[in-house]
């Protein structure tokens, strides 16, 4: 019998990686996509291969439509996506003061275009229960002084994920929004000593969040325990943002 499928867009590193690994290990094969540097894709598939699983990666760039469509005509997709995350992004630190027009369209055209995109490419192939997790961020809620093109971004994906919870559900699919806050990946790599203290008593429980503590959320946003929770945002942050 052969196992359900799960793409995970951006799966080649943070994030994206510690929920490919994760949903492997819950028994997914899994098709995962990257757009810059094949290495750290092709390691995540490597371990995960090392397990007895099954995963395969793939150069996509989301905000090329072509890649795009080549994607949703990948051979994995005959056998349906059981689990679709959308998962890629950019992230350019630009003051909401100086943001340009060009500065917003760009990270929209990955962020936000190139989400919707993906799952227009992927939904002939949805299984009837499929369940998708999109991951946005507490910026989409709250805002940001040195992000606004990238918290715009964020916005625009939970509405519209939250908009299509409700119209797929009646088809039996579930849409949710995992909301991280600081999370250790890239994105706080060049933080010094005295950055990384002053985001750890920021947080209420007094640490930044690990790729794996998003990863078990998705886990859970995808399997049964959730059957009933669809068009949810769920802010994993421990206690930084509480909306």
């Amino acid at each position: 019998m052969s196992r359900p499928v799960a793409l995970v867009t951006g799966g080649g590193r943070g994030i994206g990686a510690a929920i490919a690994d994760r949903l492997a290990a819950d028994g997914y094969d899994v098709l995962l996509t990257y757009n810059r540097s094949s290495k750290p894709a092709e390691m995540v598939v490597d371990a995960i291969r090392e397990r007895g699983d099954d995963a395969l990666a793939v150069k996509v760039d989301c905000a090329d439509s072509g890649e795009v469509g080549l994607l949703g005509q990948h051979p994995w997709m005959e056998r349906g996506v059981d689990v679709l995350i959308l998962n890629h992004g950019v992230y350019n630190r630009v003051q909401g003061s100086a943001m340009t027009l060009e500065d917003l369209t760009a990270t929209m055209k990955t962020n936000f275009e190139g989400a919707v995109a993906v799952w227009k490419a992927v939904q002939p192939h949805l299984t009837q229960k499929a369940r998708m997790v999109v991951v946005g961020s507490q910026l989409g809620t709250r805002g940001s002084p040195h992000g606004a093109d990238y918290a715009a971004s964020k916005a625009a994906l939970s509405t519209w994920a939250r908009s299509l919870a409700q119209s797929v559900g009646p088809e039996g699919k579930r849409v949710n929004i995992l909301a991280p806050g600081y999370v250790d990946t890239d994105l706080l790599a060049g933080d010094s000593p005295e950055k990384r203290a002053q985001r750890e008593n920021e947080v209420p429980l007094q640490r930044v969040g690990s790729p794996e503590d998003m990863a078990s959320t998705v886990s859970f946003l995808v399997g049964p325990d959730s059957s009933y929770i669809t068009g949810a945002i769920l802010h994993v942050n421990g206690g930084l943002y509480l909306p």
